[in-house]
């Protein structure tokens, strides 16, 4: 079932009626920037996972592809965190969406005005329901990630994932739960939606921003997690062999979580199951997301409830 509310451009609409004409910019062009936020059931209520870097992001991506915004960060962080209670969801995926809107035709879009979309929805695991345990079986795609003069890596602008749907749809067509890409270098750049950490020998690599990579909240939410955990981490350019005698190898994302990779064009991964240091990280990342440790980094932001009245 859907949610009743979406939010858009500072007011509640029903969610048959968040329309878009089909002038809309961003429809002919992707000139849309967004983001992928979760809220985790808590005995606290609904908690929104790192709400505060996912809203600076979104404005960071608007910034770079000079779209124009016509809310701050605390009007965002407001109208998220009202859709999720108004919604009166204990978890959801959230999705705040800004995009050029109707208007005329032509590459050049910034006379057209910007449209902001809030909506949730119910979203189990993004790689499968058994993929945080089990793992999953991955791909070396023959789709490159975008060369740095090509376009900015840094943003999650729309009109960038069609690279994304390359990756995963040839994955998927070969049989594959995933695909990962290679850099313009042709060293490993991370998966279609999600960062990558590759363990070998004890030492976990994960690839730098020079190798054309979103920096995950998730993956800045692992690097301290292993720092936390007294694990060796070096940002360096890995090739594409040392995907097949790693020891370990997880990817991260909001919708991905952290979600252990058991092979790589068909060759297992370590034992081919998951191994210890992504379940203590798991362990980690889902005893703090529930509420059943301390939020010591203070990254949930908790929703509250409508009661009676409301």
């Amino acid at each position: 079932m859907p949610a009743r509310y979406i939010w858009k451009n500072g007011e509640f609409i029903d969610w048959e009626d968040a329309n878009v004409h089909i002038t809309t910019h961003a429809l002919h062009y992707g000139s849309s920037v967004f983001e992928g936020v979760r809220a985790y059931a808590t005995p606290e209520g609904p908690g929104v996972f790192r709400l505060q870097e996912h809203t600076r992001r979104l404005l960071n991506s608007a910034k770079i592809a000079r779209i124009a915004m016509p809310f701050n960060e605390d009007e965002l962080n407001a109208a998220l965190i009202e859709t999720i209670r108004r919604n009166e969801h204990e978890s959801c995926y959230v999705r705040p969406i800004a995009m050029r809107g109707a208007g005329p035709l032509g590459v050049e879009g910034r006379k057209n005005p910007t449209d902001v979309f809030i909506f949730t929805m119910e979203w189990g695991r993004y790689l499968g329901a058994d993929a945080i345990e089990q793992g999953v079986d991955a791909q070396v795609s023959s789709w490159r990630r975008i060369a740095p003069d090509t376009f900015a890596s840094l943003a999650k602008i729309g009109g960038q994932y069609v690279n994304s749907q390359f990756i995963s749809m040839e994955a998927h067509d070969n049989g594959f739960d995933e695909g990962i890409a290679l850099d313009f270098n042709g060293t490993v750049s991370e998966g279609a939606g999600e960062n990558i950490f590759v363990i070998y020998d004890g030492v976990v690599y994960t690839p730098s921003v020079n190798s054309s990579i979103l920096m995950g909240i998730t993956r800045n939410t692992v690097l301290t997690l292993l720092n936390d955990l007294d694990y060796e981490v070096r940002f360096e350019a890995i090739p594409r062999d040392m995907l097949y005698i790693a020891d370990e190898i997880f990817f991260t994302g909001t919708a991905a979580e952290v979600t252990p990779v058991r092979s790589v064009d068909r060759i297992a991964i370590g034992s081919g199951s998951r191994g210890p240091i992504t379940k203590a990280v798991q362990d980690e990342f889902f005893a703090i997301t529930s509420g059943q440790k301390a939020d010591r980094h203070g990254w949930l932001t908790h929703v509250r409830q409508p009661e009676m009245g409301d």
